[in-house]
């Protein structure tokens, strides 16, 4: 990035280390914390949808849907992690070739399944082979999010669905009582309620989603913890022109203090967000508040 940095066998303290920290692999590990963000930013409110379609569906009266809902939190929430993320992803890139290959190569007369091998028409693979390198990452990016929401999906599922039920059933039968239809009790008096009892699981949740991100490496998206493993490592021609020793500690030094930066803001806005939703609730936090205030 410097002018100076033309020639490495010539640099020696800060100018070698000023060089060293901004070449092209390093600006890559400095953009993979950006990537980890945006992971959480997308896959936060992607999980809450599908735990909240999980927690409505284990609800639901309509005995098909409420398995359904059970069937989905009980499945993915007795898989470890680790075995859903090698065996889910695979699959998911698999079950879109496959219909791909359906719709697109109406006329192929060979087996798609030819033993270990899944083998589609070139025009059915995902992403095609002759598309730029920016679009299999983003693809790659877009199956890590659609994994971690499905995952963590199901354990915002089984936290909503008791906070549902922590809501006193007396209001739900009050609401009735003024004629609301079970539509409007859920959306106006439930699902309002729920959020202060479900809080501090989803919380909880938060920080599990934070510390598991490190799984992205398994599903193929170069994260923090690659580069930090490739850069530290001794190092190598292929990833940069400086050589030094096994630098791992350091880097992992700075993921740690990163993650534990980051869960403790987490922490900070957590606990003001539980106050502003305990503001005036008839719960264990909102009569410590009116204590407080008293």
């Amino acid at each position: 990035m410097f002018s100076y940095c033309a020639d490495p066998d010539t640099l020696s303290g800060l100018k070698w280390l000023s060089c060293y920290l901004t070449t092209g692999k390093h600006l890559s590990f400095y953009v993979s914390f950006g990537v980890v963000l945006l992971l959480l930013a997308i896959t936060a409110p992607a999980a809450l949808l599908f735990g909240f379609g999980g927690a409505a569906a284990a609800r639901s009266r309509i005995w098909p849907v409420n398995w359904l809902g059970r069937i989905y939190i009980a499945i993915v929430r007795g898989v470890p992690d680790i075995a859903f993320f090698l065996f889910f992803v695979i699959a998911l890139d698999q079950g879109f070739e496959w219909m791909r290959h359906q719709v697109l190569c109406p006329d192929w007369d060979q087996p798609i399944r030819r033993g270990n091998d899944f083998i589609v028409c070139a025009q059915a693979k995902l992403p095609l082979g002759n598309a730029p390198q920016w679009i299999h990452e983003v693809y790659g990016f877009f199956l890590a999010v659609l994994t971690f929401a499905i995952v963590f999906g199901a354990f915002a599922a089984n936290v909503l669905f008791g906070a549902m039920r922590a809501v006193p059933h007396a209001q739900l039968e009050t609401a009735e009582a003024y004629g609301m239809t079970r539509r409007q009790t859920f959306w106006r008096i439930l699902v309002p309620q729920m959020w202060v009892y479900a809080l501090p699981g989803l919380s909880n949740l938060w920080m599990v989603l934070i510390k598991a991100t490190p799984l992205l490496f398994l599903l193929g998206v170069e994260d923090i913890v690659y580069w930090a493993r490739e850069l530290g490592g001794t190092a190598n021609p292929r990833f940069t022109q400086y050589p030094h020793g096994d630098w791992r500690m350091w880097y992992f030094l700075a993921l740690l203090v990163f993650y534990l930066g980051f869960t403790r803001v987490s922490e900070l806005v957590l606990d003001r967000l539980m106050r502003k939703l305990s503001h005036g609730q008839a719960t264990t936090g909102g009569e410590a508040q009116r204590k407080a205030a008293a």
